[in-house]
């Protein structure tokens, strides 16, 4: 089986993007395997601090592993938005295939000094690791939120001097893209946009992997023209949430009087499963599929 580095070139190399989808509990990560294992297509999933506390960082980690070792199918865990230092260094320990070291709230020079102390220092532990910086103000939190604020681009050669001075593995660029979704976006009647130019010059700068964060409420041709302009990754999270909690409403509108989950959850699985299945869709259009298990060997 393709490791996550080789499963990267791959997408890149077939002008396509990984689908990544922050996971909360077992329902969220049980939507995007059976969503990925049904349209044959690689899956990332990722915690977040927030995430991580509440399912725990060696808990998801095991979980992650078990599912890709028993279906022998490639399914691989991030640790989404990592501030410190410690945290990342628990992860690396835990078994996780990726880190986003996010200290991109801090100015440019110490952003690029503490980025490289994180890859150094996860690299000692696991030189398969991979990891990514970011820089650029993307806001934060993945709800439904005023999305007003610094819309600032990442310019190329910031994006080529933070690539070079760090040595990441891969990148997340403020290309027009932002953390959470407006009402309005999440009701359907207006979507994101991003700079479609500014994703080809920095991808021409570095020659990296790229990251799309904030992707949920975008327009669907613009994803289509950032894959085709070099995103390799594409991160949906606030898309996923929305979808958990229509699956509850109706669920228990549905069976008012049900108390046993196993009988509720499945329901909400559904509910998640319309999402994902229609971004790694969107995100894999014209993929040449993952190979079969007898075919990986």
């Amino acid at each position: 089986m393709k490791t996550l580095r080789q499963t990267l070139r791959q997408a890149e190399s077939d002008a396509v993007a990984i689908g990544h989808f922050n996971i909360s509990d077992l329902v969220g990560l049980k939507a995007a395997f059976d969503s990925a294992r049904e349209l044959n297509v690689p899956v990332i999933v990722g915690t977040s601090e927030g995430e991580c506390e509440f399912m725990g960082v060696h808990q998801a980690a095991a979980v992650v592993k078990s599912l890709r070792e028993q279906y022998e199918f490639p399914i691989f865990l991030n640790d989404d938005h990592t501030h410190s230092l410690k945290a990342a260094i628990e992860a690396a320990k835990a078994g996780y295939d990726w880190v986003v070291f996010d200290v991109s709230s801090q100015p440019f020079k110490q952003n690029i000094r503490q980025t490289k102390e994180a890859v150094e220092a996860l690299k000692s532990i696991r030189p398969d690791i991979l990891v990514e910086g970011e820089i650029g103000n993307i806001g934060n939190g993945s709800e439904i939120h005023d999305l007003a604020g610094d819309s600032r681009l990442t310019t190329p050669a910031e994006a080529k001097q933070f690539v070079t001075e760090t040595r990441v593995d891969t990148l997340a660029p403020a290309v027009g893209n932002r953390h959470g979704m407006s009402k309005a976006m999440a009701a359907g009647e207006t979507r994101k946009h991003l700079n479609i130019e500014r994703i080809r010059e920095i991808k021409a700068a570095t020659h990296i992997f790229m990251t799309l964060h904030g992707a949920s409420g975008t327009d669907d041709n613009d994803l289509r023209q950032a894959i085709a302009a070099g995103m390799t990754v594409v991160h949906i999270n606030t898309e996923v949430r929305l979808a958990w909690r229509r699956g509850f409403d109706h669920a228990f509108a549905k069976e008012p009087a049900e108390i046993v989950p196993y009988k509720i959850l499945p329901i909400v699985v559904d509910t998640i499963k319309d999402v994902v299945k229609g971004r790694l869709e969107l995100f894999n259009s014209g993929q040449t599929r993952v190979r079969s298990a007898s075919e990986r060997g």
